[in-house]
Order: structure tokens, then C-alpha cells, then sequence
């Protein structure tokens, strides 16, 4: 299966420039490229999609160029914003620059003799190109009339309220100029990225077959919505991220579990290298029994081994279990930490929990688990009540400082899904 074949299958090529000159140039390896701006300090689960097509088409021996737009982010993309994005100073351009670099080595292979990936930022090629200079050699290329008909133009112009800047309407300069010097030094000869940079890209097409003579070619792949139309990688905590300062990994974990049924096939197509069989086998076994979760498991379990690493990806599925009841017997400190913070916590003064300790009836309520002691009582004598886990119906039991997890947590259930973690401080 070609590269172009493998994209098709998983439903990644929205469109192309010239689809069947392109599918005879790669039947050798070429080098191509993807950009990505560095708009904060961390790639999130959207740019997963181009940034996994680099990989699929290193995998199969092509050369692969991340450009890190030091220039281009400093302007700013209109494709696909209703309004001007904040301009950022060089100083934070250069810190997620170097944040994103270590999230990229987990998604393309820097160290491999053959076909290594690269990394380059597009300020190195652009800090000393003079304004008059860029006019005249790369301005005069372009029409403003074609630049207006371009989609992530047109949409901004047609809103009176907002309008397009001239920083943002010269973006597309800036990123065809980028293709042109790829081309040109680097023999780069195909640009991927999402649906929204089309206008972009074939700018950049056409700019070298204006400057340089030479035939390049632009692929999109499509932008990912959900099954229910809302937009991907966007929860109601905000977006998804790959940094586990912004994303804990249990909540990456999550994210892929929850993944709506109806996506969770798709899903594996765009977001694993699991092969087609693979992929087959999950999608039969997910239409047979949908109930044991199988494609979901598989894919959060792919992507958060490739994001965080299989270890991190083992504490977040045992966090996972424990928030389903599962024993806490020999749990690791750093797992139950990825839980804190997930559920409700209360903190309450350590010294309450020494000696004879703190009345669990009492505690459900300054827990918030239960309305009143007269409530707690009921849920205690009902069996709902859990400790760490365990079934607790002793209306006389108290809670010490014998119970606490690592000497400070505790874990407190009400019914199947109603958890609070009490910290003793």
C-alpha cells in the first residue's frame, strides 16, 4: 500500500493539487514538510493529524521537515479565526518553540540513519529579509485579487465588525516564502496540512512554479469533527493538550475512552499505526458487543503510550480503575495523584484523625458526599458507602489516621459514581 493508499484508507486526503502526478512522484522517496506555529507551549491533540501524516510518510522512507513557524507565529494564521490573534513576543515564540521540540521527537524519528526528520524554524530564513526586499522579489508574485478569493481571507473581509489586518493578510506571503526556500535548499517537493491552510499551500505551489520553475505539490488532510458535529480536542476543561502540566495524563487517558461510539473507529484510522487488520478486527468486535469498550480502550491506550510513554499509560488506566472501584492495594503514590484533583477534594486538619479519629458519619458531610448525618447514616446502612474502596456499613466507624493513603489521602465513595478524596493537612 502507497503512502497516498494508506492516507485514502484512513480517510486522511481531503484534497490535492494534482493527486495522480503526486502518487507517481512518491513511489520514490521525497521530502516534504508541515508546519506548525508556536502559539503556546504546547502542541494539543488537534495537531495530531498532520504532525501523525509526517510519521506515516517517514515510516515509509520519505524525509520529513517540521518548520516551526518563529516568524510565521509571530504574525499570525487567519485560516479558520473569527478574530486577530494576540501577537507574541519573541522571548515566548523561542520558549514553546523549544517546549514543542520535545513533543515532536516523540512523533517523528530525529535519531534513524536513513531517513532522519528534521526540525527548522522559518525565523532562521526570514530575520533578514528587508521589507522592500520581500516586496519586490516574493510580493510582486501575488495578486490581491486572488488573495481575496482565498477562503481564510474572504471569510474575515466579510465580516465589517472584524476585518482582516495586513499583518494577517500577508500570512500567506509568509508561509508560500517558506515552500519556496524548502524547495529551493532543501529539494522539498510536498506540503501537508490541515483542510484550513489549502489557500495557503497552493499560494506556496504556485510561488515556486513562478520564482523557481519547478513543479511542488500541496495535500490536505481534513479537519476533525466530532460524530455530533462539535469540534475536536475541545472539552469542557478546554482543550486537550500533549503537556501533562496542562493535561494530566489521566485525563489524556480519558479523553480517548470517552471518545463518542460513533467515532471511536475513525478514530483509530486517524490517530494509530495499528494496520488495517488490526483495525478491522477492533471495528467487528465493537459492532458485535459495543458495551466492552474494546476500540476505545485500544485507542486511548495507542495514543497515550505514543504521547506519555507505556508507564505513564499503566497509571493512568489503574487511576482509571479506581474510579470504577478497583482495589488501591500496592497503588504507587504518583498513581493515586493522578486521580486528585479529578474528583472533588477536601482538606481537613490532620490532628482529626489522630487518637479515636473522625466519625465517618460526620465525615461524608464535611466531605460534601452527603447532605446531612441523617443522610450519611442511610447510605452507610444501605451499603453505598466505600473506604478506600472498601464497603463500609459500621454505623459506629470512625476514620484515622490508620486509613489515610501515603499518610495524607483518602478516598471516599458514595454509590457507584460519587467520589471525594479528603487530604489531612
Amino acid at each position: 500500500m502507497s503512502i497516498l493508499e494508506e492516507l485514502k484508507w484512513r480517510g486522511l486526503v481531503a484534497d490535492c493539487t494534482d493527486e495522480a502526478e503526486l502518487a507517481k512522484k512518491i513511489s520514490a522517496p521525497i521530502t516534504l514538510y508541515c508546519g506548525f506555529d508556536p502559539t503556546a507551549d504546547s502542541l494539543h491533540v488537534g495537531n495530531l493529524v498532520p504532525l501523525l501524516a509526517l510519521r506515516r510518510f517517514q515510516l515509509l522512507g520519505h524525509f520529513p521537515i517540521a518548520v516551526a513557524g518563529g516568524a510565521t507565529g509571530s504574525i499570525g494564521d487567519p485560516s479558520g479565526k473569527t478574530q486577530e490573534r494576540q501577537l507574541l513576543t519573541q522571548e515566548v515564540l523561542d520558549r514553546n518553540i523549544a517546549s514543542v521540540k520535545v513533543q515532536l521527537a516523540r512523533l517523528l524519528d530525529f535519531e534513524t540513519k536513513q531517513n532522519p526528520a528534521r526540525l527548522v524554524d522559518n525565523a532562521s530564513w526570514t530575520k533578514d529579509v528587508l521589507f522592500l526586499d520581500f516586496l519586490r522579489e516574493i510580493g510582486k508574485y501575488f495578486s490581491v485579487n486572488q488573495m481575496v478569493a482565498k477562503e481564510s481571507v474572504r471569510a474575515r473581509m466579510e465580516d465589517r465588525e472584524t476585518g482582516i489586518s495586513y499583518t494577517e493578510f500577508s500570512y500567506m506571503l509568509l508561509q508560500a516564502f517558506d515552500f519556496m526556500v524548502l524547495a529551493r535548499d532543501a529539494n522539498c517537493e510536498l506540503q501537508i496540512g490541515g483542510s484550513d491552510q489549502w489557500g495557503n499551500i497552493t499560494a506556496g505551489t504556485d510561488l515556486c512554479r513562478k520564482k523557481l520553475a519547478k513543479t511542488v505539490y500541496g495535500l490536505t488532510l481534513p479537519l476533525i469533527t466530532n460524530a455530533d458535529g462539535t469540534k475536536f480536542g475541545k472539552t469542557e476543561a478546554g482543550a486537550i493538550w500533549l503537556d501533562p502540566k496542562r493535561t494530566s495524563v489521566y485525563r489524556f487517558y480519558q479523553f480517548w475512552i470517552n471518545v463518542d461510539d460513533r467515532d471511536a473507529v475513525r478514530y483509530l484510522k486517524y490517530f494509530t499505526f495499528l494496520s488495517s487488520e488490526e483495525i478491522e478486527a477492533l471495528e467487528k468486535k465493537h459492532a458485535e458487543n459495543p458495551g466492552t469498550r474494546q476500540a476505545h480502550k485500544a485507542l486511548a491506550k495507542f495514543v497515550t503510550d505514543m504521547i506519555h510513554g507505556e508507564a505513564a499509560t499503566q497509571e493512568a488506566i489503574r487511576a482509571s480503575e479506581i474510579l470504577f472501584g478497583g482495589d488501591l492495594k500496592g497503588i504507587a503514590e504518583s498513581t493515586f495523584n493522578e486521580i486528585v484533583g479529578e474528583v472533588p477534594t477536601k482538606q481537613i486538619e490532620k490532628q482529626k484523625f489522630n487518637d479515636a479519629g473522625i466519625p465517618l458519619v460526620e465525615l461524608l458531610v464535611e466531605a460534601g458526599l452527603c447532605p446531612s448525618k441523617g443522610q450519611a447514616r442511610k447510605d452507610i446502612e444501605g451499603g453505598g458507602v466505600n473506604i478506600n474502596n472498601v464497603r463500609e456499613t459500621n454505623l459506629q466507624r470512625a476514620v484515622t489516621a490508620n486509613d489515610l493513603l501515603f499518610d495524607r489521602h483518602l478516598l471516599l465513595r458514595k454509590g457507584k459514581k460519587n467520589y471525594a478524596v479528603v487530604t489531612a493537612k
